[in-house]
């Protein structure tokens, strides 16, 4: 317990203040027991304020005693609870220690009703329905993905899945992975997880609502699609939408074009990847949501943080790895569209900070309650004028050289470009320098590395139709003339490309 200046630090999901034991209304502190029981555990202080001040029991021993008695009475099953004494300042205070419980759901049994509770924030609610449902999974030690269902293996195709396996690993695809995986049991029958990599998937919820609105709330739909289907298939969909209603700006420099995104490429997919596997599957009625507006993209998906605490209140780049769906996360892991270390919100921020236009104030956000997770990712392109995108490449570039400027026609690979940001008219000058211009095969590796400065040679391989070897004469080329440079080391360092004017 950290004191200072009596005071106790303030309410959070781990600490609940009570002034003075409440003996007529035991509800008002017995649910805190529940709750901090069926999330991370935490503690209740008798004697504190709800500003954090000491005021101190008259009576400790007496309310050490009523304390006992009630949580031995009304919890079920008894949660692991101590009552810790303190002195603060010639003041009594009473801890109530909760540690997290493995047998949850913890129930309040009182006035004639049964129910759970969790935190939410500082404050103890009751549990939703999905809720009580995945506090009973982890009583039972299960996970919702890990479920088996009724359906027989043999009665699904995984086609979608094995040619993942194929293209991502670059190994044969064996029927027996499946089980391997986590998909289908060894009798035979599907868990909830392989369902959801069926290429039949019959999962309700597994959907994806798409949006691209007009302007900066939501009045006036532009675009929208909705998709329904095995997890792989909303991946490849949801990706897809972002990319076609989003846009590119591109300044022709002397020797190459320079795109400037409004968005990572892989800071969007990992984001997908998150909502999609980290979502609660046990709410039916709810689905993830991508709603794209001019100056953000916003991602929604049901389920909180698996502890119960807000995403926002922490440092991103510290919190612990938890998985709600683990076999979920596993098969992911295996396609290496993530790692297993848990470091995809990391990810999303520094492919962010990666993009040429990237400032602090476009820095993407994390929010959370007890039953949603938001993403918000801001277009680092808007508001932007052409000026100030010259002085981006003036500030970056290597001369003071005038570039071609094309502001009306350099809005690539999207539609829909918010009109404040694209400006009415254009100039065009020439350059004072005349260098060769690069082949395509070299612009498209460069604009590839802009999208994906951790491009595998494999992936450009495919994208630009050529040998990895050629790559890698592509790559060298593009060095020596430094158009580009590699930070960091070849296995997990990337690209990085240099305004060359």
């Amino acid at each position: 317990m950290k004191i200072q200046d009596s005071k106790l630090i303030a309410e959070c999901t781990a600490y609940d203040f009570k002034k003075e034991l409440e003996r007529k209304k035991i509800r008002d502190w017995l649910k805190s027991v529940s709750a901090f029981a069926n999330t991370k555990g935490g503690s209740l202080f008798f004697g504190i304020a709800n500003d954090g001040s000491v005021v101190g029991l008259d009576n400790p021993q007496s309310v050490s005693d009523f304390i006992s008695e009630k949580v031995n009475a009304q919890l079920d099953p008894m949660p692991s609870w101590s009552l810790i004494p303190h002195d603060v300042d010639g003041k009594s205070v009473i801890e109530l220690a909760v540690k997290e419980g493995s047998q949850t759901p913890y129930y309040l049994n009182l006035d004639g009703t049964r129910k759970a509770y969790m935190r939410s924030g500082n404050e103890s609610v009751p549990v939703e329905s999905y809720q009580l449902v995945n506090l009973i999974l982890k009583g039972t030690n299960t996970t919702w993905d890990a479920v088996v269902t009724r359906e027989k293996a043999v009665d699904h195709s995984f086609t979608m899945l094995a040619n993942a396996i194929r293209e991502r690993t670059k190994t044969p695809w064996e029927p027996k992975l499946l089980e391997s995986f986590g998909l289908v049991t060894v009798d035979g029958f599907l868990t909830n997880a392989g369902l959801l990599f069926s290429d039949d998937c019959s999962v309700f919820q597994s959907r994806v609502f798409c949006t691209k609105w007009n302007g900066l709330e939501k009045d006036d739909a532009i675009n929208d699609s909705e998709y329904r289907g095995n997890l792989l298939y909303l991946l490849q969909m949801a990706t897809s939408f972002v990319k076609a209603n989003t846009a590119k700006r591109w300044y022709k420099l002397p020797s190459y074009r320079l795109n400037f995104p409004e968005y990572a490429e892989r800071a969007i997919e990992e984001t997908c990847i998150n909502h999609l596997i980290h979502r609660d599957m046990s709410v039916i009625g709810s689905e993830v949501h991508i709603d794209i507006y001019d100056d953000r993209i916003e991602f929604y998906s049901p389920g909180g943080m698996i502890d119960g605490t807000c995403i926002q209140d922490q440092d991103y780049r510290k919190v612990a790895s938890k998985r709600r769906n683990p076999i979920l996360a596993e098969v992911f892991a295996q396609l290496d569209y993530m790692e297993k270390r848990g470091s995809g919100l990391k990810k999303i921020v520094s492919r962010t900070a990666t993009l040429t236009a990237f400032t602090k104030d476009k820095t993407p956000i994390f929010r959370s309650d007890s039953s949603s997770f938001f993403t918000i990712i801001p277009n680092v392109n808007y508001g932007l004028t052409d000026a100030d995108f010259q002085r981006i490449i003036d500030s970056k570039g290597g001369n003071d050289e005038t570039i071609e400027r094309y502001p009306e026609n350099g809005v690539v690979e999207g539609e829909n470009y918010p009109k404040n940001t694209t400006p009415k008219d254009y100039t065009k000058t020439t350059p004072k320098l005349h260098q060769k211009q690069l082949g395509g095969t070299s612009q498209l590796i460069i604009d590839m590395l802009i999208d994906d400065p951790v491009a595998s040679v494999e992936k450009l391989a495919k994208v630009a139709g050529i040998s990895i070897d050629g790559v890698k004469w592509q790559l060298r080329k593009l060095k020596e003339g430094r158009y580009i440079e590699r930070i960091g080391s070849n296995r997990s360092g990337s690209w990085r490309v240099l305004i060359k004017k």
